[in-house]
């Protein structure tokens, strides 16, 4: 009977203990006094980075400690959390922390092997801004040849209905016979309804192309007063089928006819050709984790 009763005993307190051992120690433990008490990590800084915390200290030399412990409170999840540290490292980095929060405020605990623990070190430290993130859709505006019109097509052959006929093999083209004008000429599209952020899409001709070189994207609300948002002076494809897209226009306003002016072509004639033209009103949801 007395044996029946140690091997109870033993095995309740087998299960108090291993019940206690989280790996995490929800709970800092209670510093115990003695002679082998290990030494907590010296001279805690902290570097503030976008949207995260880098912490780093110093082992001492006569470190003793097994694992570190490290807590703080996650504004985020409104959870305090517990971090268990190797005693190799020297550094740990807080994701997905916020600036708008001001101090976080970490507490460091060294233990020994019998889960004795020092004296506590408590850290005062700032988050960076965390960056914003946007959402972009690009959505192809469906064009009829009425809305789109040009300074000099050429009266023999494409015609300016071609650059939305969805084929590459048809093609646009401005007046290369008598009489040519100078540049600038250009692609106007007169939209149904007004955007604000935009992008545009090419393909230059398949064969004998005349591709544009250096251009100026324009836009306008009342198809008179123009103003140019960029000009693209080097990145445009000279190969024939080559195409192009271009970047993010954000114009920060809106506008209701658009222009792709030409400066110059590649063999820096007076009349180019495009096979396809694509306009895209780009919609951008942008997420502010700060706000």
């Amino acid at each position: 009977m007395k044996q029946q009763s140690f091997i109870y005993a033993t095995i309740l307190l087998a299960a108090v203990f291993f019940s206690s051992c989280d790996k995490k120690f929800e709970v800092f433990e209670d510093t115990v006094d003695g002679n082998d008490l290990p030494t907590n990590v010296e001279s805690v800084t902290s570097e503030a980075l976008p949207g995260q915390i880098l912490l780093k200290w110093d082992v001492p030399l006569d470190s003793n400690y097994y694992y570190l412990q490290m807590s703080y409170y996650d504004h985020l999840t409104e959870k305090k959390v517990f971090e268990v540290i190797s005693v190799y490292a020297d550094s740990i980095l807080i994701d997905n922390t916020r600036a708008k929060y001001g101090d976080y405020e970490f507490a460091f605990q060294a233990f020994n092997k019998n889960g004795q623990g020092s004296g506590k070190i408590n850290v005062m430290a700032k988050s960076g801004i965390a960056p914003a993130t946007e959402t972009i859709t690009a959505t192809k505006i469906e064009l009829e040849a009425s809305q789109l019109s040009t300074n000099n097509q050429e009266p023999k052959e494409g015609p300016i209905a071609n650059l939305i006929d969805g084929n590459s093999s048809s093609f646009f083209h401005t007046r290369w016979s008598s009489p040519q004008i100078p540049m600038p000429q250009y692609i106007q599209i007169d939209l149904n309804e007004p955007i604000d952020d935009f992008q545009f899409y090419l393909v230059n001709r398949e064969w004998s192309q005349q591709a544009p070189k250096i251009v100026e994207i324009q836009i306008s609300n009342d198809g008179v007063n123009w103003e140019t948002v960029k000009t693209i002076s080097s990145g445009l494809p000279s190969a024939g089928g080559a195409d192009y897209t271009s970047e993010i226009f954000r114009p920060g306003r809106t506008f209701s006819h658009f222009r792709f002016n030409c400066l110059e072509t590649f063999d820096n004639r007076n009349y180019f050709n495009l096979a396809e033209f694509v306009l895209y009103d780009v919609d951008i949801d942008t997420y502010d984790p700060e706000l």
